[in-house]
């Protein structure tokens, strides 16, 4: 499998337009990452370091939890792991 290229994904998200999370509610949305990822673990799946560190990234960048997996759907191009420029 291919490495996730964060240089770039950051990029293309700081470019989108989208209601990023506050503060507040970026801290909130780690707490329940953190959890995720102990269930996560507790069922023999955990995430490896590419994935931790992308979810982590786009947190930094405000993304809510609710938009992750469909705006990486869209920034990807179907059936590669190569960001669709």
């Amino acid at each position: 499998m291919a490495s996730i290229d964060l240089d770039t994904l950051r990029t293309c998200i700081r470019s989108m337009d989208f209601e990023r999370g506050t503060p507040e509610q970026i801290a909130l949305w780690r707490e329940d990452f953190a959890e995720s990822q102990a269930n996560l673990a507790i069922e023999d799946m955990p995430l490896d370091a590419e994935d931790d560190a992308m979810f982590a990234m786009m947190l930094d960048e405000g993304v809510p939890p609710a938009m992750m997996v469909t705006m990486l759907h869209g920034l990807y191009q179907p059936g590669s792991n190569q960001i669709a420029a």
